[in-house]
C-alpha cells in the first residue's frame, strides 16, 4: 500500500529573508513547502501542483497578492485552495473585505505571531486531509458501485443469453417477441418470425463427437448473426433450434419467405469447424407474419400463437423434403 502524498504549502513572498523565516517555522509542520518571490511565479507554480494552502504576501511588484488572489478564484482547479493573506499593511476592516472579496479566508499580519500562524496552517492541513480522505471513499464507492454493476450485467447477461453462442435465449426471445408485438401494434406494421431447425446435425455429433457439434453451433450462430439486421433478433431456443424476429421492412409474406430462403441457401454452405473437419448441413425454417393490416396472416395473434404458427411450418418444411421454407398458413 502507498504512503499517502504530503500536502503542499505555496509560500509567496518578494523577500528572501522572509522566506527563510517561513521555511524555519513551517518545518514543524508535516507538509511540503513550496517556495516563490513574485505573483507570476506563484500561478506557474499552481499549473505544477496541488497546493492545500497558500500564504500569500500582499505587498508585492509587479503582481501584488489580491491579484494572485484573483487569478486563482477564476480558475477551477484553484478556485477552492485556501489563501491567507500574509502582510505587513494595517489590517483594517476595509482591508479585509478587499482580501475576501479577491478570494483570501484568513489574514496574518506581519511581524508573524509564530503560534497563530502555525495554529492557523495545521487548521488547514488537517482540512485538507480530511478532503483527500473523503475523496478517496468517493472514488473507492464508485469503484465499489462500478464493479456491482458490471456483476449484475454479467448474471443478467447469462440469465438472457446461450452460454454456448452467445444468442439471446429462450426467456430473452420470448420477451423481445412480446415487445415485438406491442410495437407492431401501435405502430400498425408488420413483422416476421422464422423457426430454423438444422437438418442434419445429429449425424455430425455422432461421427465427430459433441465438440465438433458445439462448434458447428457457434459457427451457425455466426452466420446467423452476419446476415441479420441490428434490429433482428437473433435466438437460439435449444439444442439445433433457433429463431429470428424480423422487425422492419416486412411488407408482404413474400417478402419475409424470400428472406428465410436467403438464410436456407446460407446455412446450407459448407462449414470448416477446428480439426480439420468438413461437415455440410441444412435448415428447414417455417415463417409466420404479423401483419399490419387485420386478415392478414397471424394478424392480432398472440406470441404463443405466432410462434405455433412458425412451428407448424417449420415442421410443414421437414415434411416437405427438409432444407427449405414454408410459409405459415392462416
Amino acid at each position: 500500500m502507498t504512503e499517502p502524498t504530503r500536502p503542499k504549502i505555496l509560500v509567496v513572498d518578494d523577500t528572501p529573508a522572509n522566506l527563510v523565516a517561513m521555511r524555519r517555522l513551517l518545518a514543524k509542520v508535516d507538509a511540503q513547502l513550496v517556495e516563490v518571490d513574485s505573483g507570476n511565479a506563484a500561478l506557474a507554480a499552481t499549473l505544477d501542483h496541488e497546493f492545500a494552502l497558500v500564504l500569500l504576501d500582499v505587498n508585492m511588484p509587479d503582481m501584488d497578492g489580491f491579484e494572485v488572489a484573483s487569478h486563482l478564484a477564476e480558475e477551477e482547479t484553484t478556485r477552492n485552495t485556501p489563501v491567507i493573506f500574509v502582510t505587513a499593511a494595517m489590517v483594517d476592516d476595509l482591508h479585509r473585505l478587499k482580501g475576501y472579496s479577491f478570494g483570501a479566508v484568513d489574514y496574518i499580519a506581519k511581524p508573524i505571531n509564530d503560534t497563530i500562524l502555525l495554529s492557523k496552517v495545521r487548521v488547514f492541513l488537517e482540512l485538507y486531509r480530511g478532503k483527500q480522505q473523503l475523496q478517496k471513499l468517493v472514488r473507492e464507492l464508485e469503484a465499489e458501485v462500478s464493479m456491482r454493476k458490471q456483476a449484475e450485467e454479467q448474471v443478467r447477461h447469462k440469465a438472457t443469453h446461450d452460454a454456448l453462442t452467445g444468442l439471446p435465449n429462450r426467456a430473452l426471445f420470448l420477451d423481445r417477441l412480446d415487445t415485438a408485438l406491442e410495437r407492431a401494434r401501435r405502430a400498425q406494421r408488420s413483422f416476421a418470425l422464422m423457426y430454423i431447425d438444422i437438418d442434419g446435425f445429429k449425424p455430425v455429433n455422432d461421427t465427430h463427437g459433441h465438440l465438433a457439434g458445439d462448434h458447428l453451433l457457434q459457427a451457425i450462430a455466426e452466420r446467423l448473426r452476419s446476415r441479420m439486421r441490428r434490429s433482428d433478433t437473433v435466438a437460439r431456443l435449444g439444442g439445433d433450434e433457433f429463431a429470428v424476429i424480423m422487425e422492419e421492412a416486412v411488407e408482404a409474406p413474400a417478402s419475409a419467405l424470400n428472406a428465410a430462403e436467403q438464410l436456407c441457401l446460407l446455412l446450407r454452405e459448407p462449414y470448416d469447424l477446428e480439426g480439420g473437419i468438413h461437415v455440410s448441413v441444412g435448415a428447414s425454417i417455417g415463417v409466420a407474419c404479423h401483419m399490419a393490416q387485420a386478415g392478414g396472416e397471424a394478424a392480432g395473434n398472440p406470441s404463443d400463437a405466432l410462434i405455433r404458427l412458425a412451428d407448424d411450418a417449420m415442421y410443414r418444411a421437414k415434411r416437405g423434403g427438409k432444407n427449405r421454407c414454408e410459409l405459415a398458413r392462416p
